[in-house]
């Protein structure tokens, strides 16, 4: 219809494309805006006019050389399908690693898988300047710890993060309060601070997956029928859709870290899964995170093929609270690579030795 704004609660002013004004208002209104790429405040940058995830689906030409500001999920994916379609491909992540919200031993797997595909990686990269125009010929200049360094390519894809689409569309005279990253901020039932209004998906602040937004609506729907239902303690699994994926749900070892939670760890190189023997797919590893006091799953992730479906098996396992010795014991059908699992969970350690506590005489 066009573009619109609030002008006071739960009413809505519309722009008409075709021309002139309308108002709508509701009793009910749901927030689903979204988000946009973040393109960072870099001279040059802006002018170069980048690629960002909606632009680079859309090309009709393979770069030459595609170069990659961020070593996040998209970026990653998108640098390894470029790489795979012929393009040189470097990537330029500002942090200490790739996959920065990954532990070590999983960025630097993906490190390894990527490099050996010809892929140039450079991490502690600041980027300071941009010289060119995206789709012809560019030149980054950036900084690393060994000294400032030119970079030149045919393209760029910025993939740095994501801005939720807030600003302008009248959200105070609405009585929307945002947060401090300018999400709308909501409770645990995806309330705003107005009555009877409603944010889902990223905008909300919620984690960036499309699955994620899904169970939102289910959220905020069950709840409108007289449910009960919240995003507090949500599990929440994704995918990272590279060759070989990376699959991960529950805490990571950073997480359990941070969050004072003593956990053991298991690992298994998937050359040890007989499935990845048969098919031949033995890059990556699995690792499980089990609660010291009790043998609770408490996270898992998946470097190898089809990584997903075997990080959805133990999703229902922690869904269901089953200890790792269930999955331990469990006969997998063979040769699959969710018959690893029983292999991973059989190597978690024992339970940490405690001094007794003192008798009280």
């Amino acid at each position: 219809m066009g573009s619109g704004r609030f002008v006071a609660p739960k009413t809505l002013e519309v722009k008409l494309n075709n021309g002139g004004t309308c108002v709508l208002t509701a009793d009910k209104v749901f927030l689903d805006v979204g988000t946009h790429a973040a393109i960072p405040n870099v001279p040059g940058l802006e002018a170069a006019r980048p690629l960002t995830h909606v632009e680079v689906l859309e090309l009709d030409y393979l770069p030459q050389h595609l170069i990659v500001i961020g070593g996040g999920y998209s970026g990653l994916e998108l640098a390894q399908a470029f790489r795979r379609f012929g393009s040189d491909v470097t990537i330029i992540e500002s942090g200490p690693q790739l996959l920065a919200r990954e532990d070590i031993d999983v960025s630097q797997e993906m490190r390894r898988i990527l490099s050996g595909e010809g892929i140039q990686v450079l991490v502690e990269g600041e980027l300071v300047q941009v010289g060119g125009r995206s789709g012809d010929k560019v030149t980054l200049t950036v900084r690393t710890p060994s000294g400032e360094q030119q970079i030149d390519g045919s393209d760029i894809l910025v993939a740095v993060g994501r801005i939720p689409n807030t600003a302008g569309i009248g959200l105070k005279e609405a009585g929307i309060e945002l947060d401090g990253r300018g999400y709308i901020r909501v409770n645990s039932r995806l309330e705003t601070s107005a009555p009877d209004v409603w944010a889902v998906g990223e905008c909300a602040g919620s984690p960036q997956f499309t699955h994620i937004s899904e169970d939102d609506f289910r959220i905020i729907r069950d709840n409108l029928a007289a449910g009960n239902r919240s995003t507090r303690d949500r599990l929440v699994p994704y995918c990272m859709f590279t060759d070989p994926p990376l699959a991960r749900v529950g805490l990571s070892e950073g997480d359990a870290e941070r969050q004072g939670v003593i956990a053991r760890i298991a690992r298994l190189p998937m050359d040890a899964v007989l499935g990845a023997q048969a098919t031949d797919q033995r890059q990556g590893f699995m690792k499980a995170l089990v609660a010291d006091g009790d043998d609770r799953i408490l996270g898992f992730a998946m470097i190898g093929a089809t990584a997903g479906e075997v990080m959805a098996a133990v999703h229902t396992a922690m869904l269901a609270g089953l200890s790792c010795s269930r999955l331990a014991d469990a006969a997998f059908a063979h040769p699959t690579m969710a018959e690893g699992l029983a292999s991973l969970f059989s190597n978690v350690p024992p339970r940490a030795m405690r001094e007794a506590t003192p008798k009280v005489a």
